[in-house]
């Protein structure tokens, strides 16, 4: 998309919530050609990557070192077919299960995968780009960010708590770990729609003062919009 948008000599800003490491890592080769066609382009910027990421982040300041960031998610959805995209992309990083394989997947064939699992869909080990964007800030080198959570496609309340828990050394020496939790009450679509408007907004201002090419959701904050 964006060597579209590059291709076609149109100016401005881009705003992504994209989740997969690899795809970013795409994006990075396309760093001075954004630049030069006057794009400023935000990738990462939903809820993790994103909120999480930034939050992560920040919470890394009061360290000298960073062990380790760990984000857990919990997702609580009435009706699997309400998020067929969704759902289809957390199937594809269970054991045993591609991106080819998962897209393809009939909804007779998810929903006889659901069956099996009462609902539930167990991540671990995901490949999300909050490994890279924190790698690229500066944080920690990738190996030390791991994700995973829990969707239960068949009840909207979550299964447990969004969280990002970032531990590491600091300056005396001493070993501790910050969690910030989002509440539970804060929808999907709230917590990956609201942060993407946000860096939409630190675009557009970024855009004004310039200052072209790829940044992330982990080396810029998003700007409030009420």
């Amino acid at each position: 998309m964006a060597q579209q948008f590059i291709q076609a000599g149109w100016r401005g800003v881009l705003v992504d919530a994209i989740k997969r490491t690899s795809a970013v890592e795409q994006l990075l080769s396309l760093q001075s050609d954004l630049q030069a066609a006057g794009i400023t382009y935000l990738t990462g910027c939903g809820a993790t990557p994103g909120l999480l990421t930034a939050a992560a982040a920040l919470a890394a300041q009061s360290y000298a070192e960073i062990h380790r960031v760990k984000i857990t998610f919990g997702v609580g959805i009435a009706n699997w077919e309400a998020y067929q995209a969704t759902i289809r992309e957390d199937i594809a990083h269970l054991p045993g299960y591609t991106v080819e394989q998962a897209s393809q997947m009939s909804d007779a064939e998810v929903t006889a995968l659901l069956d099996q699992t009462n609902g539930l869909l167990t991540l671990e080990g995901m490949e999300h780009a909050d490994d890279i964007l924190l790698e690229l800030a500066g944080v920690c080198p990738r190996d030390r960010v791991s994700v995973g959570g829990v969707v239960d496609t068949r009840n909207p309340q979550k299964p447990l708590s969004t969280n990002v828990q970032v531990t590491g050394r600091t300056f005396e020496g001493r070993i501790s770990t910050h969690t910030f939790t989002l509440g539970d009450e804060t929808s999907m679509a709230a917590n990956v729609c609201g942060p993407a408007f946000g860096y939409l907004k630190t675009g557009v201002q970024l855009h004004e003062r310039g200052l072209y090419g790829l940044f992330t959701s982990a080396e810029v904050m998003p700007q409030f919009v009420g």
